[in-house]
C-alpha cells in the first residue's frame, strides 16, 4: 500500500486528467486533419482540426466546419467517439478496457477516478464505472430507437439508424453536434425529436452519482444531500428558463409557431443551456435579454459527474445558500436539515471566480480583434466555456488567435477551471502546528 501511494505522489489525479484529455485531443487533431476527413478531399488546416478536436472532446459542439457538409463518413465517425470518450470521461473509458481484459485496476488509477468522477472517496468507483458504462450505452440504445421512429421513414433505414444513433450520444453527452446543418431547427413541433432529446440531454446532465442514487434509494428521504440538491435545482431552473423564453419571445421568434411550437420551442430553449447545443430556434435571432439569460444558464451548466459543463448547478446553489445564510445572520450554510463546510463554500467560490475572470477576460480580448457586438462575443466564450456549442454568430469566420482563445476556453470548461489550476499548483503543504496569524479586519461591500 505504501509503495502504491509513493507512485500516486509523483503525478497529481488533477495532471493525469489533463494530460490524458490533451492527448485525445491531439490524436482526434491529427485524424481531423487528414484528407479523408474532408469532403473537398483536403486538410482543413490544423488550426480547424485542433477546434473541431477539442469541442468534441470537450462536448461543447461549437463548429468551425459543418459537420453534415463539411465532413466525410470518417470525420463524422472520428467525432462521433471523440464525443463519446468526451462525454464519459478518458478514464471511464480506460476502466472498461480493464474490465473487458481483466486488469487490476491499482490505487493510482482509482485516485485518478475519483478526480474525474468528482467522487468524495476511492470507495466503490469501479463499480461506478461499470454503472456508467452500462446505464449510458442503454439510455443512448432507447434514445436512438426513439429517435428512429422519426428518422428511418425520413431519410432510409441505413442512413436512419447512422443518424438516430449519432444524435442520441451527441444528445446525452451534451455535446450538440448535428448532422442535419442547422441543428433541429426544421423539429420545433416534432414532439418525437424534442422529447427525446431533451430527456437526453436532462438525464446526461444530473450527473452519474444522482442516477446511481436514485436507482439505489427509491424515497426521496434516503436520498443523499447531494441528489436531493440536484433533483431540486435542476427542475427549478429548467422552469424558470422555460417561462422567461415563452414570455419574452412569444411575439418575437417564436411568433411564426403554434401554441404547441412556442411551448416546445421554449422549453427546449431552456434545457439547452445546460449544456447540449442543439436548437430548434434561431439563436441568432433571440431578443439581447434572452441572450443574456442563454449566457447565465450556460454558465452554470449541469450537475457535477455529469456530461455537461458550466460552473455545475451545485456550484451556483451553495453560492446562493452562501449568500442567503450571509443575509439571514447565520454563520454556516444550511440545507434539509444539514450544514454545508466551509471547504466546499470556498471550494465553490473559487471555482465561480476563476470562470467568471475567464469569461470576461477571454470576450474582452476576442472584442479587439474581432468586429462583433459585445454580447454576441460574450455568448461565444460563454457557450465555450459552458462547453454548451450554442452560437449567435459564424464561429468558422472567426480569425484564428480567436478560435485558438476558444480552444483554450472550451478545454478550461470541460476538466474544470479549479482542476486546471490545481494540476499546475504547487502542491498543498499541510500543516498541524496549530499557528495562525492574527485576524485583519477589512470592509466590504
Amino acid at each position: 500500500m505504501q509503495e502504491n501511494i509513493q507512485k500516486v505522489k509523483r503525478g497529481k489525479p488533477e495532471q493525469i486528467l489533463v494530460l490524458g484529455f490533451a492527448s485525445l485531443i491531439a490524436v482526434g487533431t491529427v485524424l481531423l486533419s487528414l484528407p479523408a476527413a474532408s469532403v473537398d478531399g483536403h486538410s482543413m488546416g490544423l488550426v480547424n482540426a485542433l477546434f473541431e478536436s477539442t469541442s468534441a472532446v470537450c462536448v461543447t459542439g461549437l463548429t468551425v466546419v459543418s459537420t453534415a457538409h463539411d465532413l466525410t463518413l470518417f470525420g463524422q465517425i472520428v467525432i462521433l467517439v471523440l464525443l463519446q470518450i468526451g462525454g464519459l470521461g478518458f478514464m471511464t473509458m480506460a476502466t472498461m478496457i480493464f474490465l473487458l481484459l481483466g486488469k487490476r485496476i491499482t490505487l493510482r488509477e482509482r485516485l485518478i477516478m475519483q478526480q474525474a468522477l468528482n467522487q468524495f472517496s476511492i470507495q466503490g468507483v469501479v463499480l461506478l464505472s461499470r454503472n456508467i458504462l452500462i446505464f449510458t450505452f442503454l439510455t443512448e440504445l432507447i434514445g436512438a430507437g426513439f429517435l428512429a421512429i422519426q428518422f428511418i421513414p425520413e431519410f432510409g433505414f441505413a442512413r436512419g439508424v447512422y443518424y438516430s444513433v449519432f444524435h442520441a450520444v451527441s444528445a446525452f453527452c451534451n455535446a450538440g453536434f448535428d448532422l442535419m446543418g442547422d441543428s433541429f431547427v426544421r423539429y420545433t413541433n416534432n414532439y418525437i425529436i424534442n422529447i427525446t432529446v431533451m430527456g437526453l440531454v436532462v438525464i446526461g446532465g444530473i450527473g452519474f452519482t444522482v442516477i446511481n442514487d436514485i436507482r439505489r434509494q427509491r424515497r426521496f428521504s434516503r436520498w443523499s444531500l447531494h441528489t436531493k440538491i440536484v433533483m431540486l435545482v435542476t427542475p427549478i431552473l429548467i422552469v424558470f428558463g422555460f417561462v422567461f423564453y415563452l414570455a419574452v419571445e412569444y411575439n418575437h421568434v417564436l411568433s411564426d409557431y403554434d401554441t404547441s411550437g412556442k411551448v416546445l420551442g421554449a422549453l427546449f430553449q431552456s434545457i439547452t443551456p445546460r449544456t447540449a447545443g442543439f436548437n430548434t430556434i434561431p439563436t441568432g435571432e433571440l431578443r439581447p435579454a434572452s441572450k443574456f439569460m442563454t449566457i447565465l444558464l450556460m454558465f452554470i451548466g449541469a450537475s457535477p459527474a455529469s456530461t455537461g459543463g458550466g460552473i455545475k448547478t451545485m456550484t451556483a446553489f451553495v453560492i446562493l445558500l452562501a449568500g442567503i445564510s450571509v443575509m439571514r445572520g447565520r454563520e454556516e450554510a444550511e440545507v434539509f436539515k444539514k450544514r454545508l463546510s466551509r471547504d466546499i463554500v470556498f471550494r465553490a467560490l473559487s471555482i465561480a471566480l476563476v470562470s467568471f475572470m475567464v469569461l470576461f477576460a477571454i470576450t474582452i480580448c476576442l472584442t479587439l480583434v474581432e468586429q462583433h457586438p459585445f454580447v454576441d462575443l460574450l455568448f461565444e466564450t460563454g457557450s465555450a466555456l459552458g462547453t454548451v456549442g450554442l452560437a449567435t454568430i459564424n464561429t468558422g469566420g472567426l480569425r484564428d488567435i480567436s478560435k485558438i482563445l476558444l480552444i483554450f476556453v472550451m478545454f478550461m470548461g470541460r476538466v474544470g477551471p479549479l482542476t486546471l489550476t490545481l494540476a499546475f499548483a504547487r502542491r498543498k503543504t499541510i500543516t498541524h502546528s496549530g499557528i495562525h496569524f492574527p485576524e485583519g479586519k477589512v470592509m466590504v461591500g
